[in-house]
Order: C-alpha cells, then sequence, then structure tokens
C-alpha cells in the first residue's frame, strides 16, 4: 500500500525530486550523455542498446519529430565507438493513432541503422498493441532480415505460441532474434500469468523453445533463479557464446551483470535517456509500485 501512494504521488511532486528517484535508471537527458554512459559502459566489455524516451503519444506530429530523433540518434552514434544498437516502442510512432504511418516510420528508423549494419529491436508494450506490433515486426523484417528484432513478455499467455508462429520468418539468410523478458504492464489474469514461480516457469520454457529452434535470444533479466536457469540450458544444449546474450536494465545489479561479462558471456545493458524521463518515470512506478522498494533500497545504498 505504501508503494502504490508514494506511486501515486510521484506525478505531482517536484521534477528535481522526481530525479532523484530517476536518474539512476536513466542514462541522461541528452544524446551525449547517454553516449558517455554507453562508452563507459563499453569499457567494461558491455554493450547497449539507447532507448529514447517517450511512447503513448498525442499526435502525428510527434511521432514524425520522434521518427527525426531516431534517425539524428543514428546518425549520431555511428560516428562514435560506441559499440550497441536500438530500441523502439511503436506507440512513440503513433501506433495508436496512425498504424500505416506508425509502420513507415519505423520501417525509416530500421533502414538508418541498416544502412549502417546495424540493428533495431521493437519493444512489445501492453497487450492491445502485441497483434499489431507483430504485424510491422513482420513487415520490416521481411525487407531487412538482419536489421531487426522483436521483444516478447514471458508472462503473456499467447507468447508461447507467438513464437511457434513467427518460427516461418527463419532463413539460412538470417535468424530470429528475440529479447525475452518477464513483462513490466499490469495485465489481467485471463491473458496473464500472476504468480511469480509461473511466470518464471514459462520463462524458462519460452527460453528453452527458442533454444531448440535456434532463435538468438536476449535473456532479459535480473532474477538470479532466472539466469541460473538460462545458464543451465546453455549447457544443456552447448549453445556457443555467439548465439545468445544476456540483456539487463541500466543503473540495475551492476555487480551481477559484471560478473557474466566477466565470465565471458556477451552483456547488453538497456540506456534509456531523453527529454521524457518524467513522463517515464512516473507512468513505470505507476504499472508496477513494487518498484518503489527497488529504487528506495538502491538510493539508501549509495549512501
Amino acid at each position: 500500500m505504501i508503494n502504490k501512494l508514494i506511486s501515486q504521488i510521484l506525478p505531482h511532486m517536484p521534477e528535481k525530486l522526481v530525479w532523484q528517484f530517476s536518474k539512476q535508471y536513466i542514462a541522461g537527458k541528452t544524446t551525449q550523455q547517454a553516449l558517455d554512459a554507453s562508452l563507459a559502459l563499453n569499457r567494461n566489455n558491455t554493450l547497449v542498446t539507447l532507448d529514447i524516451l517517450g511512447e503513448f503519444i498525442e499526435n502525428m506530429d510527434q511521432a514524425k519529430d520522434n521518427r527525426d530523433q531516431y534517425i539524428d540518434l543514428i546518425n549520431t552514434m555511428e560516428a562514435t565507438e560506441v559499440q550497441g544498437n536500438y530500441s523502439i516502442k511503436p506507440t512513440m510512432f503513433g501506433l495508436l493513432l496512425d498504424r500505416q504511418t506508425c509502420s513507415d516510420y519505423m520501417r525509416d528508423i530500421v533502414s538508418a541503422a541498416a544502412a549502417h549494419g546495424n540493428f533495431v529491436r521493437i519493444d512489445m508494450e501492453n497487450s492491445p498493441t502485441v497483434d499489431d506490433t507483430i504485424a510491422i515486426f513482420r513487415r520490416i523484417k521481411a525487407e531487412f532480415p538482419k536489421n531487426v528484432g522483436l521483444v516478447l513478455q514471458a508472462y503473456l499467455k499467447r507468447t508461447r505460441s507467438d513464437i511457434e508462429a513467427m518460427l516461418d520468418l527463419k532463413s539460412d539468410e538470417a535468424n530470429l532474434n528475440f529479447r525475452l523478458c518477464k513483462g513490466i504492464y499490469v495485465e489481467p489474469p485471463s491473458i496473464a500469468y500472476q504468480k511469480y514461480e509461473e511466470i518464471n516457469a514459462h520463462y524458462l520454457e519460452d527460453l528453452e523453445l527458442m533454444f531448440q529452434n535456434g532463435i538468438y535470444p536476449g535473456i532479459a533479466t535480473h532474477d538470479k533463479p532466472l539466469i541460473e536457469g538460462a545458464l543451465n540450458l546453455i549447457r544443456k544444449y552447448d549453445i556457443p557464446r555467439d548465439r545468445y546474450e544476456f540483456q539487463m536494465l541500466y543503473g540495475v545489479t551492476p555487480k551481477q551483470r559484471q560478473s557474466l561479462a566477466d565470465e565471458g558471456h556477451k552483456v547488453r545493458v538497456y540506456v534509456p535517456f531523453g527529454e521524457h524521463w518524467f513522463g517515464y518515470s512516473t507512468r513505470r512506478l505507476k504499472e508496477n509500485p513494487a518498484m518503489v522498494t527497488h529504487i528506495v533500497k538502491a538510493l539508501f545504498a549509495k549512501g
């Protein structure tokens, strides 16, 4: 109840105060700050995926501006030594307003990354967006088979069948590349698993299905039992280290992340940044009040 109360109050508090809750998990407000943070991670044998904050926009002018910002980011980052790729959210480009234009804008971003031989990950958002997101992913992958991937959420009951349904996209030329996360949005029990143990069990089942079908997974978790479960599956199927990666959030469990990197596993950190950090932070806390506990613990841990 306390977590929920705090998460409801935060959106009405001064931005400077909310920033104290947010800055550990957001790389900065500018592209340069994000690139500096990314280079620091690279120096510790960690790859990155950059994400400009902003989602659920109100008009298509915002969508076009977001598209242009991403293309500017790609052009800027590719001129640096940063080792990383890009992550995009469909609602940032108008998925709920104009699906065709949204698809076109996302295609433009993947095209810009592909011109540099790079890669874009399409994030998965709440359940009403899943079908359209998969449809856009299919369209873009047909044109850029090596340059686009997708996020899947293990707590959704449909995810296993979604993986199976997309196996037709595999080819000798290009593999499937899925980031597998637990899922953060609040969804009803009719479509999403609710219990910790249940979600973890389905996470590992989905991951095993990916390994069995030669899919490249981004194993996105900070949960130690899931990391151990993933390592067991890697050993079981003798997966080469260039056929998977672990993925973690900026500012979360850095020692665990570094331990995996030091052991020789490929590790990538999701690096969110941008002017819309306030809305992102408060929205995430309202969607998942349990995050408040982790943030407060982190603040006290830093002294």
